[in-house]
């Protein structure tokens, strides 16, 4: 099990391990909700959407555990294609910024999720290090909510840039921005 890595602030009773996620999904949408404030009924959507996710090509999650074996957050992502609904929804607007060559040789950040009551402790930044460090892709590309937070904050310092703003997804009640950066993530 690898310990936190980076400059954030450190728990040395947190690991960043591999992720059984369809073992595990009922943990990770339970941190989700909480960190992304869903219902009832958008956890029972994200639930079939990750196991389409998870039935891709290179698709990976690692999780990053209590020293009991608790489940405070995980990230997963895969290889991009222009073929994946994501992609075709955010296309466009990278197309009008002349970006959508981000959308090719990437890996894509699909989910990443904290435990509210473990943010702020370089958990977030543990796990995409790690995740996009195995990547065979040279750069990767993430959707964030379009607004200024912690979670852009860090991506920023990763080397994140915004490719689009204003992107809007289907059923999605706020718009969201799509960045990107090279391979590997910048560290402090």
């Amino acid at each position: 099990m690898a310990a936190l890595s980076g400059g954030a602030p450190q728990t040395p009773d947190i690991v960043v391990w591999p992720l059984d996620l369809a073992g595990r999904i009922d943990e990770a949408l339970a941190v989700q909700a909480l960190a992304f404030g869903l219902s009832e009924d958008e956890i029972e959507v994200r639930r079939h959407i990750v196991y389409r996710h998870l039935l891709q090509p290179g698709a990976r999650a690692l999780g990053a555990l209590t020293e009991t074996g608790r489940l405070v957050g995980f990230v997963y992502g895969m290889p991009n294609d222009r073929g994946h609904w994501w992609s075709t929804v955010v296309e466009p607007y990278l197309r009008r910024n002349g970006t959508d060559g981000w959308l090719d040789d990437s890996f894509v950040i699909t989910e990443l999720h904290v435990h509210p009551d473990f943010q702020g402790r370089g958990i977030g930044r543990s796990l995409i290090t790690e995740i996009t460090d195995e990547a065979e892709q040279p750069r990767s590309i993430l959707s964030a909510i379009d607004i200024e937070s912690p979670a852009r904050g860090l991506y920023r310092k990763l080397g994140y840039q915004d490719l689009a703003g204003q992107v809007h997804f289907p059923s999605a009640p706020s718009p969201y921005a799509v960045m990107g950066a090279p391979l590997p993530l910048a560290r402090p």
